[in-house]
């Protein structure tokens, strides 16, 4: 069966949201080496330029499923300043919602503009019924982004060894 494939995803005010490309490496690296990104995401730091190439290339989300993590592309510089998108999580069978963008660009509103991109991306064009997100109880910043975009609490357990809270959002917020 051909699943199609997004590998550009919903353009924003500010940004366009693409697939990541392996000349992106420099911008993955500076992304997912940064301790302060990485603090709340329960995954290691990138420790080299040539891991992050691997990472880019061997993504499999976009053939698999048809969709993923987009990079975020500020259109006024046409830089690399995070990611956005939809990822399928086999071991909870949802579709969870995540953001990461370079600290210089937090509070700025970006996160929550990709972020709702992707939710409507999510039920209009993948018909998704139910989007989820996972956070960590300290990461109060992603959590006033997942209450902002209309995702509500839906409880905590143990994920990946560390207690994670679960926001959804239904298709039924298009109205």
């Amino acid at each position: 069966m051909h699943v199609p494939s997004y590998r550009i995803g919903p353009d924003t005010e500010r940004l366009t949201q693409r697939a990541f490309e392996v000349e992106d490496a420099e911008a993955f690296f500076t992304l997912n080496s940064n301790p302060a990104v990485m603090r709340y995401t329960g995954e290691p730091l990138v420790r080299s330029l040539h891991a992050a190439r691997e990472a880019i290339a061997s993504y499999p989300d976009f053939d698999t499923v048809g969709y993923g993590r987009w990079a975020c592309v500020l259109k006024q510089t046409r830089s690399v300043i995070g990611f956005c998108g939809l990822k399928y999580l086999a071991d909870l069978d949802t579709v969870d919602v995540g953001y990461r963008f370079l600290p210089q660009y937090w509070g700025l509103g970006l996160a929550t503009e990709a972020c709702a991109a992707s939710l409507q991306f999510g039920f209009k064009t993948l018909q998704l019924e139910q989007i989820t997100a996972l956070v960590l109880p300290e990461n109060h910043a992603s959590i006033r982004v997942l209450e902002k975009v209309g995702m509500r609490p839906d409880g905590e357990f143990m994920y990946d060894g560390a207690r994670t809270l679960r926001f959804v959002v239904n298709s039924s917020i298009l109205g």
